[in-house]
């Protein structure tokens, strides 16, 4: 397919060998992969890029998911890129259907994304199923098809994300310079669950906690970008008030597992309210 030619595959990895591995074999030959692995694993890199010449392993610190697709997408040669999480069931036939849409907008777009078949309606926002296409407010980051371009063009992701609303930033981002997101309807998909592989109980329990940290530090850092800062306090003051209280309740109550979560919570958003950076690290 002349279509492969154009396209690069770029995979971010976490302790996530078995899946990556799994799903890689999935790929065609023909496509050209990158792999950006964040835990040093560098027997991961030297048995894929060994067995497989379509793909490129870069072992490096990791800055997390906005600064592992930057210098991914600084590697690649095609004119557009896919990122994809090793958690999804995605049938690759279906890249023709990006390229035909690319194609029909003129690549006049920040990025297009599929429909997902077991998500969450309420959380996971998603457009009309009748419809073939639509414009959608951010296409959700475990699968994009971006043209690179335009994605230089957009200023790439903002590295300040470690985890969580880099794509939501992006493509806000993206629609003030007039380049809108996507959903294709006939592109479906399905998320396995998450791609880290731990499981010993105390390691799990630290990687729950760093990702809710994150989430909200994201959140409101996003939200400053978009709103300011006052408005952004307005709408966060709230949830600071809840969240103390809870903090409360959960001490009273001896339940140590719920009150280590609400003050994690709790220094994630003040570390983003002060302005710092997002600094935890697994």
């Amino acid at each position: 397919m002349n279509n492969y030619k154009q396209l690069t595959i770029i995979l971010v990895a976490y302790k996530s060998e078995k899946k990556i591995i799994s799903f890689i074999n999935k790929i065609p030959k023909k496509l050209k992969v990158i792999i950006i692995e964040n835990s040093k694993n560098y027997l991961l890199k030297k048995k894929l890029e060994k067995k497989y010449k379509n793909i490129k392993v870069f072992v490096k610190e990791n800055e997390g998911v906005s600064s592992s697709i930057n210098y991914a997408v600084k590697k690649i040669k095609t004119n557009y890129f896919l990122q994809i999480s090793p958690d999804i069931i995605f049938n690759y036939n279906d890249i023709s259907v990006f390229f035909k849409y690319a194609k029909k907008l003129d690549d006049r777009f920040s990025a297009l994304g599929p429909r997902f078949t077991n998500v969450n309606e309420k959380s996971h926002i998603q457009i009309n199923k009748n419809i073939n296409i639509g414009e959608i407010n951010s296409v959700h980051g475990s699968c994009m098809f971006i043209n690179k371009k335009r994605f230089n063009e957009i200023g790439r992701f903002d590295k300040n994300f470690f985890l969580y609303f880099e794509e939501t930033e992006y493509c806000y981002r993206a629609k003030k310079k007039n380049l809108k997101s996507y959903q294709i309807n006939k592109i479906k998909v399905k998320s396995k669950g998450r791609t880290v592989l731990i499981k010993n109980r105390i390691e799990k329990k630290k990687l729950n906690n760093i990702l809710i940290w994150h989430f909200i530090w994201s959140k409101y850092y996003y939200s400053k970008k978009r709103f300011g800062k006052l408005v952004s306090l307005m709408i966060f003051i709230p949830i600071i008030i809840r969240t103390n209280f809870k903090i409360l309740i959960n001490k009273l109550a001896n339940n140590k597992e719920k009150l280590e979560k609400y003050k994690i919570r709790l220094d994630g958003l003040m570390t983003s309210i002060k302005g710092k950076k997002s600094s935890l690290r697994p």
